[in-house]
């Protein structure tokens, strides 16, 4: 069975909206502008890249990430990785031709079996919708997080306000770095 991973910048406060810049937002672009940037607390992003065998995304981050991740190069390995879009609107022909193999899945039952197949982790980045999913199904496995000491207030949230079961987590890495961010790595305790 594959590991399915959360990965994300979130405020203190749980808001993963608009962390690079997107327009529209009132505090967009909170990542860097707000923290001042020390290259060692995003080693973990460059870990993703290496450990990840596929990467699922919503459409709404599919949509955001397609016209730019492809062309950069921070972000090189996703360009040969295959990658899964969760939507139900998308068709194939809205699928940009130059980031490599991508499929569209039409439900959280055929994320499920796509966990069941052969390889290595599934990384998830963004895409708070399909998070929320996620995590009321019971998919995903673990969190990858970089928390920023930051209160946003207003924006979309990495977890789910459903009134569920408690969900235990089991912190299995972190480290407090020079400017405040937090790196938290738990799993998802069965």
């Amino acid at each position: 069975m594959r590991t399915l991973i959360s990965t994300a910048f979130i405020s203190l406060d749980g808001v993963m909206e608009a962390p690079g810049g997107e327009t529209g937002y009132r505090n967009a672009g909170w990542t860097f502008k707000e923290v001042e940037f020390v290259p060692e607390s995003f080693e973990i992003k460059g870990r993703e890249q290496e450990e990840a065998a596929a990467l699922l995304l919503g459409r709404v981050s599919y949509e955001a990430f397609s016209p730019v991740w492809p062309d950069m190069e921070e972000f090189s390995r996703y360009r040969t990785m295959p990658k899964y879009v969760v939507s139900t609107t998308l068709t194939d022909q809205d699928l940009v031709s130059n980031w490599g193999e991508t499929t569209i899945l039409r439900s959280l039952d055929e994320v499920a079996a796509l966990k069941e197949t052969e390889g290595g982790p599934i990384i998830v980045h963004g895409s708070a919708a399909l998070n929320h999913s996620l995590s009321d199904a019971g998919l995903i496995d673990r969190y990858h997080l970089l928390v920023f000491p930051l209160l946003l207030g207003a924006g979309k949230r990495l977890f789910s306000t459903t009134d569920k079961d408690t969900q235990k987590l089991k912190l299995t890495e972190h480290a407090v770095y020079s400017n405040g961010l937090q790196k938290q790595v738990f799993d998802v305790v069965r």
